[in-house]
């Protein structure tokens, strides 16, 4: 009995001087009544992480190597971040290399529950061929892929976390979707550098229809590069109809992004192929091809679509699906032109009015002008431009002018150009060549469009004030309809093969309507040609302009026309015109202008008209606030290179580590 209490008295004793641990009964830690939880066993669990489930293994285990004590905290830290975006800040180089020796970090290979860790030889491979890149934009190699401290020999039991990934990357080009007519293309998301080195490439293979030339810059400095396909690059031939396609121009809706590059390939492929069809199409037409608009807003979308393909958080999620579509200065290009369409509805009835080659007012110039604008309006008024398509996401439609209600209080409004029957038929050839965006079916995407044959008047689908399509029907002669390619706006890359066969030919179609309606040269009797000469149609006040050379081109639909050219200090001319019902090609109708006495009071309307039309930045403020921001920016430029406000305002955190000085 003497032993038992000397037993428990010492025991006492020794917790409260020595600490000695109790043993703790099942919920007793939970209560707070341990001073040590029990221990747990660590075992191997499968794979969460997005961006690592491509590893040639399925289980890690936590702590992983980087000490990290969960997914979740994995996920959130800055060493996760940057697997999400090297792809992207690296212009795709070294994709997917990096991104899986990161991943054999932090989620480290297990196995028996233990740990393995990845081979220091396979992190040398690495770093000897990618560390360029990182120097090329001031970033340092990541210390967690230190080959020395995180990787082992082959001899302490290593693995090769890029296991397999050559054999997947030949067996994808084994598997790769060959055009009937054997042009073949790589149906993949590009980043900007891949874009441009494509455009490049492309051109110098066809370098006699073909050549790339930039339109301007982006906010962030990367070009808005065009390829053009002619018999003649680089020149406007006499009555040879331009035409545009442009891409991208909200970046989170990429489908007619890639559609623009995968055409510019099959283009140049086809016609050296001897395809008939595209050497006809090229031999007669003018095409250029604007595939990003929005190339700043593109790379923001890339990395935030992945980086949100990684959490079920909804709000995280929507945030994906909505980044990039503005500018880098956050600004909806698709809303950003001059509203011309406002003072078409404010000045329609007045004795002179026109709605055609309407000045931008100088008030426009005083607010916030994104640059992509800016190049796009010089592009716009610099080519003749007959017919332009604008490609965007987000439902399958094909919209047409105007995109602005005519009533200020009404958004779902129909309200139609001068020229509603021709959008319409432009609207409908893209439609009909496309195998369900006018089908009848009211499930599919686009469905709610369906008793309206997949086309629908800009202002009553719904109302926006700034738009491209507007812009180009009221300030020049170029008719744009914005085609609606899917219901998703950034579709899984598995999609782009099946999005380039629904809409290639639609494409090309399209295209090939350039050549309706009339087109001629207006000339004196000396046989010279009147720049600036005006068309018109009878009952209808949308005039289109002669050219440099006086030709002229005037979209209209088949039918009986009364056309007039006329220009001040010319007499006027009329004729009729029969265009039949299935006339594939452009009427030529010519005329001749004899010299008349100037009408005093239409001269002063013409001078005074066309001065206003010349006024473009009359105050030169775009040139004037890029300086300005050009130079608020330049210290910090100094200071931290260009992608380190992203992992700062991303984390708020100052990852130092990735600073290579």
């Amino acid at each position: 009995m003497a032993s038992l209490w000397t037993f428990l008295f010492l025991n006492i004793l020794g917790r409260v001087i020595w600490g000695f641990p109790q043993r703790c009964k099942p919920g007793s830690y939970f209560q707070g009544q341990c001073r040590t939880p029990p221990e747990e066993k660590s075992k191997c669990i499968d794979i969460m992480l997005t961006y690592c489930k491509d590893m040639p293994y399925s289980t890690t285990m936590y702590p992983n190597l980087l000490e990290q004590k969960s997914r979740s905290e994995a996920e959130q830290s800055l060493e996760y971040l940057l697997l999400n975006v090297i792809h992207s800040v690296l212009n795709w180089e070294c994709n997917p290399d990096i991104r899986m020796l990161g991943c054999s970090i932090i989620a480290p290979r297990c196995e028996d529950h233990k740990i393995l860790k990845p081979c220091r030889s396979t992190c040398e491979s690495v770093h000897k061929a990618c560390d360029h890149m990182f120097e090329s934009i001031g970033m340092a190699w990541p210390y967690y892929l230190d080959c020395d401290r995180f990787f082992v020999s082959e001899e302490e039991g290593c693995y090769d976390p890029l296991e397999g990934l050559r054999e997947a990357e030949e067996s994808e080009m084994d598997s790769m979707p060959i055009e009937e007519s054997s042009s073949v293309i790589p149906f993949t998301y590009h980043s900007n550098k891949q874009m441009f080195n494509i455009l490049i490439k492309t051109a110098e293979e066809c370098s006699h229809i073909s050549r790339t030339y930039s339109i301007g810059q982006s906010t962030e400095k990367r070009d808005l590069l065009v390829i053009e396909f002619s018999s003649n690059p680089g020149e406007h031939e006499l009555l040879e109809p331009e035409v545009k396609y442009i891409g991208n121009m909200h970046g989170n809706e990429i489908m007619g992004r890639e559609l623009l590059i995968y055409l510019a390939q099959y283009l140049c492929s086809e016609y050296l192929l001897g395809n008939t069809r595209i050497q006809t199409l090229i031999n007669t037409t003018r095409i250029h091809i604007l595939p990003s608009m929005n190339p700043d807003g593109y790379e923001l979308a890339l990395s935030e679509v992945h980086r949100s393909s990684d959490t079920d958080d909804e709000d995280a999620i929507y945030t994906g699906y909505a980044a990039g579509r503005h500018n880098a200065q956050n600004i909806d290009l698709n809303r950003n032109f001059p509203d011309l369409t406002s003072y078409v509805y404010n000045q329609r009835r007045l004795k002179y009015f026109r709605s055609d080659h309407i000045p931008i007012p100088d008030s426009y110039w005083l607010g916030k002008v994104a640059p992509e604008t800016y190049a796009v309006m010089k592009w716009i008024r610099s080519i003749p431009f007959v017919l332009s398509a604008s490609f965007h996401g987000g439902d399958l439609v094909v919209s047409y002018p105007y995109d602005l209600s005519k009533h200020p209080l009404e958004k779902n409004m129909f309200s139609p150009t001068p020229d509603e029957q021709v959008f319409r038929q432009l609207a409908k050839i893209y439609a009909n060549a496309h195998p369900t965006m006018s089908s009848q079916d009211t499930d599919r995407c686009g469905g709610k469009f369906a008793d309206k044959e997949g086309i629908v008047n800009g202002a009553q689908w719904y109302s926006i004030v700034g738009g491209m399509g507007d812009f180009n029907y009221l300030h020049t002669n170029c008719f744009e309809i914005t085609v609606e390619l899917g219901c998703d706006k950034f579709p899984a890359e598995d999609d782009l093969y099946t999005g380039w066969k629904e809409n290639k030919e639609a494409l090309l179609t399209f295209l090939e309507s350039v050549h309706r309606g009339i087109k001629g040269i207006v000339k004196d009797e000396d046989g010279h040609g009147i720049k600036g000469a005006i068309v018109s149609v009878r009952g209808n006040r949308h005039y289109v302009t002669a050219a440099e050379n006086g030709d002229y081109w005037r979209l209209l639909t088949p039918g009986t026309h009364i056309v007039s050219a006329s220009a001040p200090g010319y007499s006027r001319v009329m004729k009729r015109v029969h265009l039949p019902a299935h006339m594939q090609t452009a009427g030529r109708v010519d005329f001749v202008l004899k010299k008349v006495p100037l009408d005093p009071e239409s001269n002063e309307i013409n001078i005074l008209h066309l001065a206003r039309y010349e006024r473009f930045d009359p105050y030169n403020q775009l040139d004037w606030y890029y300086k300005r921001e050009s130079r608020q920016t330049e210290e910090e430029r100094q200071e931290k290179p260009w992608w380190w406000s992203y992992f700062t305002q991303l984390s708020n955190k100052n990852p130092t580590w990735l600073l290579r000085n």
